[in-house]
């Protein structure tokens, strides 16, 4: 039975013509530099109209390898620009001196950016999965 959160993720997808793809099969690995677990790691597409997305996508430890819907991803993307290194360290309570923020900062700009040429005629209804 469909929640909530899965339909409206699957109404935003109808009404904007978004497709989820799942590419090959999942590694089981750890994903997140924190990760303590190994987690299955699935290859996705977001693909609308002639623009796609392909991005790795952690699943929770808890689903296992359950194949993540539509609201999974969704309600995980970067939905708001991160800006600055400096206002992204202080929005989130990294170091500035870390290294590891670092990282973590240019992989988030480079998903926003990824979702914005998406999602920037609707981001604002893409804001509201969550």
């Amino acid at each position: 039975m469909k929640n909530e959160y899965d339909i409206q993720a699957e109404n935003f997808a109808k009404k904007y013509n978004v497709k989820l793809s799942i590419i090959g099969d999942p590694e089981y690995r750890k994903y997140f530099h924190t990760d303590k677990e190994s987690r299955y790691v699935f290859k996705l597409r977001l693909c609308r109209d002639s623009k796609q997305y392909t991005f790795s996508f952690g699943q929770s430890i808890l689903a296992g390898a359950e194949k993540p819907g539509l609201y999974d991803v969704l309600s995980c993307l970067t939905k708001y620009d991160p800006e600055s290194f400096s206002n992204f360290c202080s929005e989130f309570g990294y170091d500035e001196d870390s290294r590891t923020a670092e990282r973590i900062y240019k992989a988030v700009c480079k998903e926003w950016q990824s979702v914005d040429r998406l999602f920037s005629d609707c981001i604002t209804e893409l804001q509201e999965i969550n």
